[in-house]
């Protein structure tokens, strides 16, 4: 039996404003590293084999937190970055939708094969993100982490669970949630999904 816990990065401070944060490199804010060290106490007695995270500094920035409890080894994997949002990336989610309207609407209608503009569809970042994660379950590591991103953890979560790409969107993955992933010989199984931080 493998456990596989797959959090979500701290907060980072865009406040109520929706924006499209795909690779947009932003920090944690101070909350978002009080989510982190909460992560990291949640897991502190967890004995963890090996942390693995994507190459943003968000990411990062909330494994480095955890490990510092684990004293273990941290692996930066490029590929489990957050979706691309192309040239929508930092932008409002109303000024797309009032400068682009079509395209907008185009989105919504295909949530899972639109690509914005010099960016990728969520099912671009599907065949990016799942070859690394299978890798990381054919490792022989029992207890992983993940430090991911909501499209990223959204992904591989609608991936082990066997559910429907497109209904993506009706897993919640807040800044700072923790799921578990316990997998067997009889596949996936959801231990424990979006434990809220403090």
């Amino acid at each position: 039996m493998k456990k596989i816990y797959l959090a979500r990065h701290g907060d980072i401070g865009l406040g109520r404003d929706k924006r499209y944060i795909g690779i947009t490199d932003l920090s944690l804010s101070d909350k978002g590293r009080e989510q982190a060290n909460y992560l990291k106490e949640q897991l502190q007695d967890e004995p963890l084999d090996h942390i693995y995270c994507s190459n943003l500094a968000r990411t990062q920035e909330t494994a480095e937190i955890i490990a510092s409890a684990q004293g273990i080894s941290l692996s930066v994997l490029p590929d489990l970055h957050e979706l691309n949002m192309g040239d929508w990336d930092g932008k409002l989610f109303t000024d797309i939708k009032q400068e682009f309207p079509r395209e907008y609407r185009k989105r919504g209608e295909d949530i899972v094969n639109y690509r914005p503009p010099k960016g990728e569809s969520f099912f671009d970042c599907f065949q990016r993100v799942i070859p690394v994660f299978d890798s990381i379950l054919r490792s022989h590591k029992k207890n992983s982490l993940i430090v991911g991103h909501a499209g990223v953890n959204r992904i591989i979560l609608c991936h082990a669970l066997h559910k429907p790409l497109p209904e993506l969107f009706q897993i919640e993955q807040g800044y700072g949630c923790l799921n578990l992933l316990i997998h067997d010989e009889k596949g996936f199984r959801l231990g424990s999904y979006h434990i809220n931080p403090k």
